[in-house]
């Protein structure tokens, strides 16, 4: 491989750093949704009164995906009939049904983000400024970031990097670094401090109010919104206080000036000598004065334990900050201190102090905090327990702290407090969860019948499962599959004034990660004869995920394939519809009407062929009815829907329109000469297009004129109309639609009015309306050929919205309110890039928002979301615009001015190469309800799912079928919410989506809960098993644990004086299990389990075929490799243990699978491969290759190859790729004759790999290896290196050393590769290039990517726009692409290798560029835009694994 390009095809998801604040909105902003406490209703037995206040943004990050959300709440009153019928996840509490997060923004940044921080105003004009987020990166680069509302992104207002040469001095000489920055702010908003370097704190200086960056006047609205901004910034060197090693620092509540208080140890000591130096932390409270740059001490703290951690400021009107220790927690201020042992293990400094103590024992090792209350902070422990603790007090003085349990739950990375209501778990190693909380006073608590051993989560809904559990059991089972085990209120044993708790899980985001370990096995529904393409999406990815009790098997698959419930044969078919008919409705009550529609069967299926039509009866059977109906079926069919609340069909053919009621006709219209006076001209002009939207029919002809067909709903008939705007005009139209903007509140008003007129004036226009299922507004959306797009309202046809050029620009905003600014620098050749489809269209949801879908003609689809924007300028702009001001004026009224969209990205979507000629099939569905969920399919040769979730579409391509000409969703007896589409191939298929799948995710995924950490799969590919090693954790007495950790054969004692008999200690108990999936989305079957012995770990479990000299045939045998873990007293050993897999008749496990061969080997077994018929065994410092001869296993060959420890082993014919944990990679060949391992070359540099694998190109093989970075903690990076074999240059000393052929950063530890092969493009068919692989990572923060090999001339091209992308795109925070992908070193001497890989994640922009400056980067770099696009399409369809 000499030229590769890295691809991130599923971004990161496990959430390491979360925060809330008002990010998008200002807290005055809110309405309060549910009425305050009466001062009489305090002591209420419920506390359902109580107020959920403004609720602020939440932000995540996710290594570098950094993403903002909205909550939503659904109160219990809420005008929606729909909603209050259903309960929410979670059930009903403190009035609210139900809450889910919504997505603002989302960016995939050239960084990962190590801390972040929310700047938020303090003071009396908080309710009317927003806040910003600081995000801290590798080594010292700050950027701070506010919300624009004209953009409706997130822009940089301040950046702030301490690196490079001018700022050397502040490493003083040092490389590495423990930690990377760490970013904590004044809770008033006042200053933000940054510790970078260890002991340098930076001081963020944070904007008085008003005192805003210059021209922010006319940025902002009218409302004055500004954001929280940095002014200035300086150091403070913290080795001048006589500070040597910073633990954790934090600003203080309720002082006049910003108050630091600074966590350090002086003198560093461990466990093992804390008998000599303990209590060796202590606390200084720094006054910062920003103005003076002075910091005085103000008060301090010595003699906390050296294990002390974190600390946690108490609110106001408390104040004073708690410090996290292991076995104890500190409460410390000015003038109080008191302290709460936690454990045994909890020393006070001299023996004579007393401790109070908890009422159970509980580590508090590597926990988060949060705040609930002023007084109420909960702590999350690593095993997942919620611990609340109170701190009680009168006045201003702190009494005593008392910890009590609450509930399990997911183990988390991070806690924030969202609101007064709600707080956010972010896990890494789990799914994060958004849990709502209330409380009530002690006594009253009880009384209403919650017991604390029946913790009930669902609340009192009636569709809850009730959960029973014993208070002992920490390791929760899983509530309905998801990872939640919040129980219900659990009182303390104080007296009765203490605060309840209750509990409920309202919404939670998937999380892949940690990906330890993958294995690509056969889907359950694959199709054994599918070929290209279509093959791969046979295959899905079996992910080792998540830690502990959240320990799951991902099953990921890249493509949706739908389970088939029948298919026929339908040659030739063009389109089809299913439409509904109830002869009925009239009479239907109006409640009814609306609570059913969702669930109504559909009446006739319509299928257009090329030269006729069918028409089939949807009932329990699929029958045709062609004969029997009044339908046009004598030809194509254009398009068919219903009219006038489903109480007619309309049926448009290429020269005319039937409506029907049921099967019967009841007008019949024909699009003759009535818009020009010669025949001949009328003969050519037919139906090109149509769009309905009840009671109108938009069609647009072929020459490219326009006509409607206008309903009149009291009598059920329709007439022939052109819009006067397009008889006169003759701008050709491109692609035209009809918008609905249903719902009681139309989304679109808000837009033309100022908002706080929107909802009365909707009121006020559904009380007038008398037809009920009418509510809402209609929209007639345009695209003219010269690429600009209108709006208009129907059936005034009065614009009201317009957009020139709007081909692939960021935002889409009203002509008439930009600036004239000169666009049209220069004229661009854009003739054949015309708009052909559009489609709007706003899903159901309270908040939701239109999306906008435009498909050009070279197979580009742009995708728009709407938002509003209210600007200062909209009053001004009309006044001043000159002579026709007066039309304008009038104009204006009824322009939606505060309407702009915002482009989305789509680079997830391989784009149609080329479009058939004139005839152009409509391309996109949109779909209400297939499965539960609701989108856009898009038909096509790369067939692809729009999905809808949180506001957010999810992209799903759909390959098992190859090309799909037609496509429609269909709901009766037989297939419930179902589909039905039909191949190019002319198969008819009825299917369902897979239920099982959750496709709110950038890929489909299936969890399936294991209850304890996986750590290695592999497939079996003949009885399609996975094998998968498992560890449980397990509480053993600690004297059971010590005894056992004694050499037998030595016979030593160890002296069980200080063990007391009730101490225990969590042992991992390993076992392999053999694992069956399940038909349509069941819970996998465990087939078998292997069992470890005591304290051996299983370390890796591989399908081996081995060559049986005896019977001379090759055997398929399970091969598992272990060690024994019994302390560095003793000498380490492991065990090979071989299985048999057996035909599993009788549904016995214990005839599934049976020992064949055990042997216990000196030093641990971390790795195994079969190797032309024998067995390689990685055992401690050598590797050692045996053969197989039915009965036992016999060494022919060795090698004292790793020095130390083997972390991954790969082979090739003959040749094996071993990867060490520290030395990197060594690469040995195997001889048959003369039986021996040869060295043929290693890379001499010190590296800890984490995998390796062989890189196949055409006839080229490199070495690829990924390594970790150990000194980098909170994201541990990796970098990926490739190596190649090059006996012949004079650098690589005769052949021994590897050299570098590549090298790039990738951001994540990489912990596996999976070599495949890449499937065959337009362009390499028939070349050389056949033989070409790419590989497949995963990572441990839940991403996967591929490195996949480029030709030259490829590559030299996409390197050229990579380095023009570097300056044409804005960055987000102001990040370097080209730095982000440096190699890091670490402060190790280190030779840089060549540049030849490019970085997708920064070429992907490309298509995100407005069309015009696209055409001019090709043209720059001498190429043009459709090889460019042509490239990255071939990258994306080689690389379609799953």
């Amino acid at each position: 491989m000499s030229y590769a390009a890295y691809k991130m095809m599923h971004p990161p998801t496990g959430i390491e750093n979360c925060a809330s604040g008002f990010i998008t909105q200002c807290s005055a902003d809110f309405v309060p949704q549910i009425p305050t406490i009466q001062p009489d209703e305090l002591e209420s037995d419920w506390p359902s009164t109580r107020s959920i206040g403004p609720v602020p943004n939440l932000v995540v990050s996710a290594a570098n995906v950094l993403e903002v959300y909205v909550v939503r709440v659904q109160d219990d009153g809420s005008r929606d009939s729909k909603a209050s019928t259903e309960i929410k996840r979670g059930g009903l509490m403190a009035g609210v049904s139900g809450a889910s997060l919504e997505l603002v923004c989302d960016y995939r940044l050239h960084g990962n983000v190590e801390t972040m921080a929310i700047l938020s105003i303090g003071g009396g004009d908080g309710g009317r400024r927003r806040d910003s987020i600081i995000l801290t990166f590798e080594d010292a680069k700050i950027a701070a970031l506010e919300f624009d509302d004209s953009i409706h992104g997130l822009r940089t207002s301040s950046m702030h990097c301490f690196e490079g040469p001018e700022w050397f001095h502040l490493k003083r000489g040092r490389e590495s670094f423990a930690r990377g920055p760490l970013v904590k702010v004044d809770p008033q908003g006042r200053c933000g401090g940054v510790l970078v370097y260890g002991l340098q704190m930076i001081i963020l200086k944070a904007a008085q109010a008003g005192a805003g960056l210059v021209g922010d006047d006319e940025a902002f609205g009218s409302e004055g919104a500004i954001s929280a901004r940095i002014e200035s910034s300086y150091i403070i060197n913290l080795r001048d206080l006589d500070m040597k090693h910073v633990k954790d620092f934090i600003f203080l509540h309720g002082y006049i000036e910003p108050v630091m208080v600074i966590l350090q140890e002086r003198e560093i000591t461990w466990a093992g000598r804390v008998s000599w130096k303990h209590h060796t932390c202590r606390l200084s409270a720094l006054s910062i004065s920003t103005s003076l740059k002075q910091h005085p001490l103000i008060w301090s703290a010595v003699n906390l334990p050296h294990d002390a951690y974190k600390l946690l400021a108490v609110p106001s009107p408390i104040g004073g900050v708690l410090v996290i220790c292991a076995n104890t927690i500190h409460y410390h201020s000015q003038s109080a201190s008191c302290i709460l042992a936690l454990n045994n293990y909890a020393v006070p400094v001299d023996s004579s102090q007393e401790m109070p103590r908890a009422s159970f024992n509980v580590e508090l090792d590597a926990a988060n905090a949060t705040w609930l209350s002023s007084d109420v902070a909960m702590l999350s422990t690593k095993t997942g327990e919620l611990l609340l603790l109170m701190l009680v007090y009168d006045g201003r003085v702190v009494k005593r702290l008392d910890l009590s349990k609450s509930k399990a739950s997911v183990l988390t990375s991070g806690i924030t407090t969202v609101g007064n209501s709600f707080f956010f778990l972010g896990s890494f190693l789990g799914d994060s969860l958004l849990v709502q909380f209330t409380y009530g006073m002690g006594s009253s608590m009880l009384s209403s019948g919650l017991k604390e051993e029946v913790g009930d989560i669902e609340g009192d809904a009636p569709t809850a499962k009730r959960l029973r559990r014993s208070p002992s059991d920490v390791f929760q089972d899983l509530v309905n599959g998801e990872e939640l085990s919040l129980y219900g209120s659990t009182p303390s044993n104080a007296e009765s004034s203490q605060k309840t708790f209750s509990f409920a899980v309202r919404d939670s985001l998937i999380n892949i990660g940690p990906l330890k370990d993958f294995s690509y096995g056969l889907r359950i529904n694959a199709d054994p004869n599918a070929v290209g393409i279509a093959k791969q999406s046979n295959y899905e990815l079996v992910c080792c995920s998540g830690h502990g009790k959240n320990g799951a098997l991902c099953v990921l698959q890249q493509s949706i394939r739908p389970e088939t419930i029948t298919e026929v044969e339908l040659p030739g078919c063009k389109g089809m519809w299913t439409v509904y008919h109830k002869s009925t409705r009239s009479h239907n009550p109006d409640s009814s009407k609306i609570a059913s529609e969702d669930d109504e069967y559909h009446a006739y299926l319509i299928i257009s062929l090329e030269a006729r039509t069918m028409v089939l009866e949807t009932a329990d059977l699929l029958g045709e009815v062609t004969e029997s109906v009044d339908y046009y079926v004598q030809g194509s069919t254009i398009a068919a829907g219903n009219l006038f609340g489903r109480r007619r069909v309309v049926q448009v053919y290429g020269r005319g329109a039937r409506i029907l009621d049921g099967a019967f006709m009841t007008q019949d219209l024909s699009f003759g000469a009535s818009n020009s006076d010669s025949t001949t001209g009328s003969d050519s002009s037919t139906v090109a297009s149509v769009s309905i939207a009840d009671p109108y029919v938009l069609l647009r002809m072929t020459d490219g004129s326009i006509q409607l067909l206008v309903g009149d709903t009291s009598t059920c008939t329709v007439s022939v109309s052109i819009p006067p705007v397009f008889d006169s005009s003759k701008k050709p139209v491109s692609a035209c639609t009809l918008y609905h903007d249903k719902g009681p509140e139309p989304w679109l008003r808000k837009a033309s009015t100022d908002a706080w007129l929107s909802t009365g004036i909707g009121e006020a226009i559904d009380g007038s309306d008398n037809s009920p299922h009418d509510q809402g507004d209609i929209y007639c959306v345009v695209c003219y050929e010269s690429g600009d797009l209108e709006i208009f309202d129907v059936p005034n046809f009065s614009s009201v919205f317009s957009v020139e050029k709007m081909s692939g620009k960021n935002n889409l905003i009203d002509t008439i309110m930009r600036k004239d600014s000169a666009e049209e620098g220069r004229k661009v050749n854009t003739q054949n890039m015309n708009v052909v489809e559009l489609a709007m269209q706003r899903w159901s949801g309270q908040h939701s928002r239109p999306f906008l879908f435009a498909i050009l003609s070279d197979g580009t689809i742009l995708c728009y979301h709407a938002y509003l924007f209210e600007g200062q300028e909209t009053a001004s702009r009309i006044d001043s615009s000159g002579q026709n001001s007066v039309n304008l004026s009038s104009i204006s009224a009824s322009r939606l001015r505060n309407l702009r969209f915002v482009r989305v990205s789509l680079d997830t979507y391989a784009r149609e190469e080329n479009s058939t000629g004139n005839y152009y099939n409509k391309r996109i569905t949109i779909f209400k309800n297939v499965g539960g969920h609701q989108g856009l399919f898009l038909s096509g040769s790369r067939p692809t799912w729009f999905m809808v979730f949180r506001e957010r579409l999810r992209v799903h391509p759909q390959l098992c079928d190859g090309s799909i000409v037609a496509f429609t969703v269909l709901h009766n007896v037989n297939c419930n919410h179902g589909l039905i589409y039909v191949t190019s191939q002319g198969l008819l298929k009825i299917c369902q989506l897979p239920s099982a799948t959750s496709y709110d995710n950038y890929w489909p995924v299936q969890k399936i809960p294991l209850k304890g950490t996986p750590h290695q799969v592999t497939y079996f590919a003949e009885k399609n098993l996975y094998p998968l090693i498992v560890s449980v954790p397990v509480l053993k007495p600690l004297s059971h644990v010590l005894s056992s950790l004694v050499d037998q054969e030595a016979g030593h004692q160890i002296e069980h004086d200080n063990v007391s008999s009730d101490d225990t200690y969590t042992v991992d108990e390993f076992e392999v299990r053999i694992l069956e999936p399940e038909k349509s989305g069941a819970p996998w079957q465990t087939r078998a389990t292997i069992p470890m012995q005591n304290l051996e770990n299983a370390l890796t479990v591989r399908v081996v075929t081995l060559f049986n000299t005896t019977t001379k045939e090759n055997e398929t045998l399970l091969a598992i490799g272990t060690a024994y873990l019994q302390g560095e007293d003793v000498a380490g050993r492991g065990r090979v243990l071989l299985f048999s897999v057996g035909r599993n008749t009788d549904n016995n496990p214990q005839n599934l699978i049976s020992e064949v061969y055990s042997k216990e080997l000196k030093g641990a077994i971390s790795a195994l491969a079969s190797l032309q018929g024998h067995l390689l065994i990685a055992s401690g410092p050598k590797i050692i290759l045996h053969k197989w001869n039915g009965t036992e296993l016999n060494g022919v060959a060795f090698f004292d190859v790793p020095p130390l420890y083997v972390v991954s082993l790969n082979t090739v014919k003959n040749f094996i790729l071993l990867g060490d944990i520290h030395k990197s990679i060594y690469f040995l060949s195997w001889k048959e004759q003369g039986a021996q391992l040869n060295l043929l070359a290693k890379d001499f540099g010190a590296l800890d790999c984490l995998a390796t694998e062989f890189l196949i190109d055409g006839s080229t093989l490199s070495l690829m290896v990924s390594d970790e970075q150990k000194n980098i903690q909170v994201l541990v990076l990796c970098v990926t290196q490739v190596f190649y074999y090059a006996p012949k240059m004079s650098e690589s000393w005769k052949g021994q050393k590897l050299l570098s052929r590549a090298e790039f950063h990738v951001g994540s530890r990489v912990s596996k590769f999976l070599r495949l092969q890449m499937l065959p493009t337009t362009d390499t068919l028939g070349s050389d290039k056949t033989n070409r692989f790419a590989l497949l990572f995963g990572t441990l923060d839940g991403s996967m990517g591929c490195i996949a090999p480029l030709d030259e001339l490829t590559f030299r091209r996409l390197q050229s726009l990579q380095k023009k992308l570097v300056d044409a795109v804005s960055h987000v925070a102001g990040l370097n692409p080209r730095s982000f992908r440096q190699f890091r070193a670490n402060g190790k001497a280190h030779k840089p290798g060549p540049d030849s890989i490019v970085d997708c994640e920064l070429l992907c922009h490309y298509e995100m560029l407005a069309l015009e400056e696209q055409l001019e980067i090709a043209h720059q770099i001498g190429t043009t835009r459709q090889q460019i696009l042509s490239n990255l399409n071939d990258l994306s369809l080689g690389t379609s694994f799953l």
